[in-house]
């Protein structure tokens, strides 16, 4: 045998045939198929999760800003008033910083600030992916009163 059939027959062996590749496209498929809707679901919970944590956050920014000026923000100063100083009355005269900015609900919208409440003295609240009031699954509305 001459050196050069030897490493041709060798080259030959370390290659994979389009059978082995197919049945591993396959494989990889068929396990996408299985996970990919399991990952996308915990994504959904993921982002509730998020909300729910930033209004609990404003709610206790709220509550501060009511401890040092004996109200909450009017419906008109809003939840930029946790950041700067309202210029609309009844303005605050022992106001601070209570945020350092306003975060955006996961769903990139602004949350939503009810003075009175519907729910409770105030609400806080996110209306979730849709951005409308109401919803179920991922589209539900997310607030204070949860």
């Amino acid at each position: 045998m001459t050196g050069f059939s030897m490493v041709a027959r060798q080259n030959r062996r370390r290659g994979f045939t389009l059978i082995e590749l197919m049945v591993v496209l396959v494989i990889i498929g068929v396990l996408a198929a299985l996970i990919v809707p399991n990952v996308l679901d915990r994504a959904d919970d993921a982002r509730a999760t998020a909300a729910r944590t930033d209004v609990n956050n404003l709610v206790q920014a709220l509550k501060l800003y009511k401890l040092d000026n004996q109200r909450y923000p009017t419906a008109e100063q809003g939840l930029a008033a946790l950041v700067s100083k309202p210029t609309v009355g009844p303005i605050p005269q022992n106001w601070k910083a209570y945020l350092d900015k306003l975060p955006n609900d996961p769903w990139s919208n602004p949350y939503q600030y009810l003075n009175p409440g519907l729910k409770g003295e105030v609400d806080v609240l996110s209306f979730g992916a849709d951005g409308q009031p109401g919803g179920d699954g991922k589209n539900a509305d997310v607030g204070s009163w949860q």
